[in-house]
C-alpha cells in the first residue's frame, strides 16, 4: 500500500469518527458524570468496537452482515434499544440541578466500558462503512499485514479521536463550566439519543 492510499484511509476513518453522534455523546456523558478517567476507558472501549468490526472486515467476515440482512437489522435493533436505552438514562440525569458527585451516583469504569464498546459493536453500519472502504485499497492477493495495517488504522483514529474529547472536555477550565450547564447538557444528550434511535429503526 503506498502512503497516498494511507493518507486517503486514514483521513476517511478521520472524518467517520469526528462525525457528531451518539458515540460523542457518550464519551461526553461519561466524562461530565464520571471523570477524565471514565472518559478515556470509554474511548477506549469504543475504539475497541470499531477495531473489531474493521478486522472482522479485512478477514472477509464482515461481508457476513451484507449476505445476512437478518443478523444486520437483529443488531441494527439491538443499537436503536441501546440507544434508547441511554438517551432515557440521560434524561433522568438531567432532572438533577448539577452533575456532581453529591447529586447523581457517578457511573463506575465498567459502565464506561460497556457502553464505550456496545455503542460501536451494536452500530453494524461500521461494517458496511469498512466494507465499502477497504474494498477501494484491499486487492485479491493482498498480504495479511496490509490488511492488518488498515484495521489497526480504522482502530487507532477512533480511538485517538475519542481520547483527545475525553482529554478535552475534562480540561481543568472546561469541566467546571460543563458541570454547571450539565443539566441542560444531559437532556439535550438525551434527546439527541432517543432522536438517532428512532432514525435507525425508521431507516
Amino acid at each position: 500500500m503506498t502512503l497516498a492510499a494511507w493518507l486517503s484511509v486514514a483521513t476517511i476513518c478521520f472524518l467517520g469518527a469526528a462525525s457528531p453522534g451518539p458515540s460523542l455523546a457518550m464519551v461526553l456523558r461519561h466524562t461530565l458524570s464520571g471523570s477524565r478517567r471514565n472518559g478515556i476507558i470509554a474511548a477506549l472501549a469504543h475504539g475497541a468496537g470499531v477495531g473489531l468490526y474493521a478486522l472482522l472486515v479485512v478477514l472477509g467476515l464482515g461481508r457476513l452482515l451484507v449476505e445476512l440482512p437478518g443478523l444486520y437489522q437483529l443488531l441494527a435493533w439491538g443499537g436503536a434499544a441501546y440507544l434508547a436505552w441511554l438517551g432515557i438514562q440521560a434524561l433522568r440525569a438531567g432532572q438533577t440541578s448539577a452533575l456532581h458527585a453529591d447529586a447523581l451516583q457517578a457511573p463506575t469504569a465498567l459502565t464506561a466500558v460497556r457502553d464505550g464498546f456496545m455503542v460501536a459493536f451494536l452500530n453494524p453500519k461500521l461494517a458496511i462503512f469498512f466494507v465499502a472502504l477497504f474494498s477501494q485499497f484491499i486487492q485479491p492477493g493482498q498480504s495479511l499485514e496490509t490488511k492488518l495495517i488498515l484495521a489497526a488504522t480504522a482502530w487507532s483514529i477512533d480511538t485517538g479521536w475519542y481520547l483527545l474529547v475525553a482529554f478535552g472536555l475534562s480540561h481543568s477550565q472546561v469541566l467546571p463550566w460543563l458541570q454547571q450547564r450539565a443539566r441542560w447538557i444531559n437532556r439535550i444528550t438525551g434527546c439527541l439519543l432517543l432522536l438517532l434511535a428512532l432514525r435507525v429503526i425508521t431507516l
